[in-house]
């Protein structure tokens, strides 16, 4: 039960961060291509990178204990990050702007790709 309350503590702080951040690129950009999504998936393929990067705790100061990492990845980063709605955009997209639907789908792959990929390696320059 620990662990689902630790998740679900992070879930919720991710959900309104994810929001937040979703509402706030809508505001900013008005164009068909879902940046709020995109900015949101992209970053948090960012930070699960870094925190899933993180060493183990070992009297380290970037040391994660399993429960932080638990918090931080599953719990932030997974309700951070939404699959579903990228889903549903991309199903939007593909009846009306097919470009930017292939635009969408492939930056998203190959950028969230590569802020893994970049999120550890920053990991490992810090931790």
């Amino acid at each position: 039960m620990r662990e689902v309350f630790i998740v679900s503590l992070g879930s919720f702080f991710g959900g309104g961060l994810r929001f937040m951040v979703s509402k706030g690129m809508g505001l900013l950009i008005a164009t068909p291509f879902p940046a709020g999504t995109f900015i949101v998936n992209i970053l948090g393929c960012l930070l699960i990178g870094f925190f899933s990067g993180l060493p183990q705790a070992n009297g380290t100061f970037w040391g994660l204990q399993p429960q932080t990492r638990l918090l931080l990845t599953t719990g932030l980063c997974g309700g951070f990050t939404t699959f579903s709605t990228f889903m549903k955009e991309s199903n939007f997209l593909a009846g009306h702007h097919p470009w930017t639907l292939a635009a969408y789908i492939m930056l998203s792959l190959a950028l969230g790709f590569i802020a893994v990929w970049g999120g550890q390696r920053l990991a490992q320059v810090v931790g």
